[in-house]
């Protein structure tokens, strides 16, 4: 059994999975801590999406991860008695400039990873942790670390570059990249769906609380639209996307803010919660009769079809585009605004198909097809534990 851990500042999914006899991978369980810095609780599900074990703690508690990971474990012990797990598998936002396939986790490595730290400061502690944790409770299982950096690091040196002083960049202060697994599981899927797609010019938009796009060249990533932080490129939930570098000079010199203020608010107070002042959630803001609601979800898909724009410069043309994350896959007003924007390169919605969430969501005529994909990350991350592991 393989399993997966995938830790965010405020929750910790996971998923096993085991072999079928063709060997492919099996989610048998999966499940999460949610709320983990307020209201606590915990669901696993079977593969049936049968609701296996709930726990919920008292509201205004808060918990660490080490508690959830050893809630998450008691539980599977008791769903699975006997469990043998082969490896523990886990999504790393960052590997920098070294780490750019996974790798086995060893305390050295650990370390290495942990002084990545300013370069993802809100992710890269919580990725970590279960990581430290499993390694004082679960000696003797095998850790492999997968990076939602690393499916980018294939992309041309001018792409990966910023306009500074030539040390920088050798020093890493590059633009990486984020939600490449995510990214690499629909490279993975579109030869099965699309196979002309899977060979040509594609822009997939990972839409969720977290919001990027990546341009595929034959199934390869040649530009994302986040950089060096998962600050850049478009709004999200609560970050504020691609932002004139002079705005926080601006707040620090003339707001008097400091480093701290900053980051708070480009992380934590911006997006669509920042321009609607009302939810991070596109389902809340889709739902309200508020301007300003109206007008973040406005902004979100200007900047999403700006994005593919200029993805589609970048590839020459553009043979399709998919959507995927929670936006993409559920939102269907969403995905009918941007493709109704991309009219000039000639994509064409089927509304009917839109209204059921696809997959394919354009006409037979349309030049540039569109679809909606599903993703998952955390398969992913189990075909490159198991490949890891040498097997």
């Amino acid at each position: 059994m393989i399993a997966v851990a995938n830790a965010g500042s405020s929750s910790l999914k996971f998923s096993l999975f085991d072999s079928t006899e063709d060997q492919a991978l099996r989610r048998t369980i999966s499940g999460a801590v949610q709320g983990l810095d307020n209201a606590p609780r915990f669901e696993a599900r079977d593969a049936q999406g049968t609701v296996l074990a709930r726990h919920a703690w008292p509201d205004g508690q808060a918990i660490g991860h080490d508690v959830a990971l050893h809630h998450v474990m008691d539980t599977v012990r008791a769903l699975v008695p006997g469990i043998r797990l082969r490896a523990i598998g886990h999504r790393v936002v960052h590997g920098g400039t070294e780490f750019s396939a996974p790798v086995r986790v060893t305390p050295d490595r650990l370390a290495r990873l942990t002084a990545l730290t300013p370069l993802a400061p809100l992710h890269q502690p919580d990725n970590l942790a279960p990581i430290r944790l499993a390694f004082e409770i679960l000696p003797h299982v095998p850790q492999v670390a997968c990076f939602d950096t690393g499916f980018h690091r294939g992309m041309p040196e001018v792409a990966q570059m910023f306009a500074l002083p030539w040390e920088l960049h050798e020093s890493g202060v590059r633009r990486y990249g984020f939600h490449g697994l995510s990214y690499e599981y629909i490279a993975s899927r579109l030869p099965e769906l699309a196979p002309a797609l899977a060979r040509g010019r594609t822009v997939v938009m990972h839409l969720g609380n977290g919001a990027s796009l990546c341009a595929l060249q034959a199934g390869r990533s040649i530009a994302s639209s986040m950089g060096f932080s998962a600050l850049d490129g478009v709004p999200m939930g609560t970050r504020c996307g691609a932002l004139d570098p002079g705005v926080p000079l601006y707040l620090m010199r003339q707001r008097g803010m400091n480093a701290e203020q900053v980051e708070r608010m480009l992380y934590r107070e911006s997006g669509l919660l920042g321009i609607s002042g009302l939810s991070s959630d596109m389902r809340v803001l889709l739902a309200s009769d508020s301007p300003r609601a109206a007008l973040a979800v406005e902004h979100f898909v200007y900047r999403v079809v700006r994005e593919i724009g200029a993805f589609a410069a970048a590839l020459g043309g553009l043979d399709g585009v998919v959507f995927t994350g929670g936006i993409g896959e559920h939102a269907a007003p969403v995905r009918e605004r941007v493709v109704q924007g991309l009219a000039w390169l000639g994509c064409e919605l089927d509304a009917a198909a839109n209204a059921v969430d696809g997959p394919l969501i354009s006409t037979a005529a349309s030049r540039c097809a569109a679809w909606v994909i599903p993703t998952d990350e955390e398969l992913m991350i189990a075909r490159h534990t198991r490949e890891a592991l040498g097997d």
